[in-house]
């Protein structure tokens, strides 16, 4: 595939304040989400696909939208329909960038416990199902964890270095190529704690 025929640098944000505080929401995140897997839609769309009502949907869209999260598609829309797409691909923080804001930071934090319980929710279904996928499918699909002892400078580039391979290889999929599927790699650092104190 050459330069030109490429996909776009992924569209990223490293979220401020205000951002992080309207993120932190059940139906704002769930929606930001399946703008970003699904594409652009509609709030009655988002509805139907989030088992909720169009009059949340709406309200919640609008919320991420001041603060720039979500913008309006207005050439797609007839009437009074509005479609909505994502801002941004990645949203993005250092979790020491709300150390001065209690109230942020307790928003980050909330995020990060909506990470983890959507990914044992995710993980849960896959492994109710995954008999019925095939056997190459399966092996490649799983999960591993690695043991180390690494300076915070170098897990820090590690993490950037692991970065980049997943957007190269983001940049470098074709979504119309046969046999690909939508996958979520899910990866984090998280300390050994063995009742050390740092």
């Amino acid at each position: 595939m050459g330069d030109e025929e490429k996909r776009p640098a992924p569209r990223q944000v490293r979220i401020d304040h205000r951002q992080v505080r309207v993120l932190a929401h059940p139906l704002r995140t769930r929606l930001l989400g399946a703008l970003r897997v699904e594409g652009p839609a509609t709030a009655t769309t988002l509805a139907e696909l989030l088992d909720t009502n169009t009059g949340a949907t709406s309200y919640h869209l609008r919320q991420l939208a001041e603060v720039g999260l979500v913008v309006e598609e207005p050439d797609r829309g007839t009437g009074r329909q509005r479609w909505w797409r994502a801002a941004h691909d990645v949203t993005s923080w250092e979790n020491t960038d709300f150390d001065d804001d209690p109230d942020a930071r307790a928003a980050v934090e909330w995020i990060q416990s909506e990470q983890v319980r959507l990914f044992v929710e995710h993980a849960e279904r896959w492994f109710a199902v995954r008999d019925q996928w095939s056997p190459e499918w399966r092996d490649a699909l799983g999960m591993g964890d690695a043991f180390m002892t690494i300076p915070s400078t170098r897990l820090k580039e590690l993490q950037a270095e692991l970065w980049q391979v997943l957007e190269r290889y983001r940049a470098e999929a074709d979504p119309g190529e046969p046999g690909t599927e939508q996958v979520l790699v899910f990866y984090a650092a998280l300390p050994l704690l063995t009742g050390k104190k740092r």
